[in-house]
């Protein structure tokens, strides 16, 4: 073979004329791969608008794959644009970069996941954005420190890790009033314990005059969505047109992307979600209520449980009829004074089936012991002395489950 005739082998190959039948339909979206996008002509290519998703332009800025997981998260929560970023972390910081300029003003709950309160310590306060920390569960600390300056409110419901769930409503109500935008971070609720856009169940409950809602809602969609433990995603979903078309010019500018691969595992997953949030949220509640059966239990953090700090706002968002309520498979437990942080330690190392590990939503139950002394402003009035852990459970047996905290407990947190 001369290198000619190998030569045009190889343009008849990529040029290969075959075109697949259309009509094939499957339970699954198809997967496309793409950063060139082509175009039939130069007018065609300079007409396209990619901005409202009525055509492609190039693989970052969207393909069918991740249109169509977009339009589906937005039916999850209720929101009518998303954009999709590469982690959790990621749609906290777009939506900062989106919305905030040097001399702005950010406030966050001092209950805030760590890193977004390190990115308002680092990159933000590098760019001259200032922050302050409010009280979560003080819904007039929170409108005392918006100021002139404050252009974007965190929510969270619950805390990351010590879990107080706030007056949501009200603290929506107070930035809707000073004309701050409120952005909810609301992996937690996942749009199944409750609707970001719809805080109230439905506009009937004020008189016909629309729905209670945050403006944003930002949602690592490495957890539930996903549900495996093994994709990195995340999302950003408002209602309102200019809010959403600053935040998709911020990410189409940073050069923001998800892989089509991990596109297709959240689609794939997304059909289970609410089973799954289920039997989280039943395994969780069986293991809650058996720790606060125990001594050495100071206090247990669970919204849906009576006595822990905010579960009054947990029932007003999430169970508007008795027994109907949902809460994620996440809880926390202050393991008495009387040991020592090497104990608690001892005890998390002890567990079979807890794994060690960072994250939550997929299907391994999860244990991280925390020193909150070292993440909170000051020790809060709401929370006992000791030492916190929190559990996140997977979908092993709740009997099973138990019988791991118990073989630890034993080994390292003897109550005698």
């Amino acid at each position: 073979m001369t290198d000619s005739d190998f030569s045009k082998g190889m343009t008849r190959l990529i040029h290969h004329p075959y075109q697949p039948p259309a009509g094939f339909d499957a339970p699954q979206p198809g997967v496309f791969k793409a950063s060139t996008v082509y175009f039939p002509t130069v007018a065609d290519m300079r007409q396209r608008e990619w901005k409202d998703k009525s055509a492609y332009t190039y693989g970052l800025h969207g393909t069918p794959t991740t249109y169509t997981l977009e339009e589906r998260l937005c039916t999850l929560e209720g929101g009518v644009q998303c954009v999709l970023v590469p982690s959790g972390l990621a749609a906290l910081a777009t939506v900062a970069l989106a919305l905030l300029k040097s001399g702005d003003e950010l406030l966050l709950p001092d209950n805030a996941y760590g890193p977004n309160k390190a990115l308002a310590e680092g990159e933000l306060r590098h760019y001259g954005i200032t922050h302050q920390v409010y009280d979560p569960m003080d819904t007039a600390d929170l409108a005392r420190k918006i100021s002139p300056r404050t252009r974007l409110v965190w929510l969270e419901a619950p805390g990351s890790v010590s879990m107080e769930f706030p007056d949501l409503a009200e603290m929506v109500r107070v930035c809707q009033a000073q004309g701050v935008c409120s952005a909810l971070d609301n992996t937690w609720g996942a749009g199944l314990a409750f609707k970001p856009f719809d805080l109230l169940g439905d506009a009937v409950h004020l008189g016909g005059q629309g729905s209670l809602a945050v403006d944003i809602s930002a949602h690592a969609l490495t957890k539930y969505p996903s549900g495996g433990g093994d994709v990195l995603m995340g999302s950003i979903i408002t209602r309102d047109a200019v809010l959403h078309m600053k935040i998709k010019l911020c990410h189409m500018r940073l050069g923001l992307g998800v892989a089509a691969n991990d596109a297709e595992s959240v689609l794939r997953s997304l059909p289970s979600i609410s089973l799954r949030y289920q039997a989280h949220d039943q395994t969780a509640r069986a293991l809650a209520a058996w720790w606060q059966s125990q001594p050495q239990c100071a206090q247990l953090l669970h919204p849906a449980f009576e006595g822990s700090p905010g579960h009054a706002h947990w029932q007003a968002v999430c169970e508007r009829k008795p027994g109907t309520g949902l809460a994620a498979g996440l809880f926390s437990v202050m393991i008495d004074a009387r040991y020592t942080q090497a104990q608690v330690d001892a005890f998390c190392d002890h567990l079979k089936l807890f794994k060690i590990g960072y994250s939550w939503g997929g299907p391994v139950s999860l244990v991280v012991p925390y020193e909150l002394d070292s993440m909170r402003q000051g020790w809060p009035a709401h929370l006992k002395h000791g030492t916190l852990v929190r559990f996140s459970t997977g979908l092993e047996s709740a009997q099973d489950l138990m019988m791991d905290l118990s073989q630890a407990m034993q080994a390292h947190l003897p109550w005698a």
